[in-house]
């Protein structure tokens, strides 16, 4: 097995019709969005509708926090608690088409500086599959904060 094959524990589907103007929804039928292009994309930006963005930063930011916790627990530490709040940047890039970027925030109120920074970064490096995925392709920033 290479570093890139996983042992697919899960799998799950989504279908999306009319792209960002559409509707995208989960096979299961547990999560169901109306999408709709925000006015600083040049849409008209209607009330009650997400983006895809919306839906990456509500994603990565629960990985990560369910990895984050994962990792204190390997290490005997309390990561419970803590808090992960993921900011989604939009935009053209220099080599054409469009990206994202990621600033990732950690809150853990039960760890030390210290202690917060090694399990998030080990989180990052190591742990979290939305880490791994963006590895390299993404602007990334990582912001922890322990008691």
């Amino acid at each position: 097995m290479s570093a890139n094959s996983i042992k697919q524990l899960m799998s799950v589907s989504a279908t999306n019709t009319g792209g960002r103007n559409g509707h995208s929804e989960t096979e299961d039928h547990s999560v169901s969005v109306k999408l709709g292009t925000p006015k600083e994309l040049g849409g008209p930006g209607t009330a009650g509708t997400t983006t895809p963005e919306h839906l990456f930063a509500a994603g990565y930011a629960a990985c990560f926090g369910g990895a984050f916790d994962l990792v204190g627990k390997m290490h005997k530490k309390d990561a419970s608690g803590a808090v992960t709040k993921c900011d989604v940047g939009f935009g053209p890039r220099e080599g054409g088409g469009y990206g994202i970027s990621v600033k990732m925030h950690v809150h853990a109120p039960n760890l030390t500086q210290a202690e917060a920074e090694a399990i998030a970064t080990e989180t990052h490096e190591k742990i979290c599959p939305y880490s791994h995925a963006t590895r390299g392709n993404i602007d990334f920033d990582l912001v922890v904060v322990g008691k």
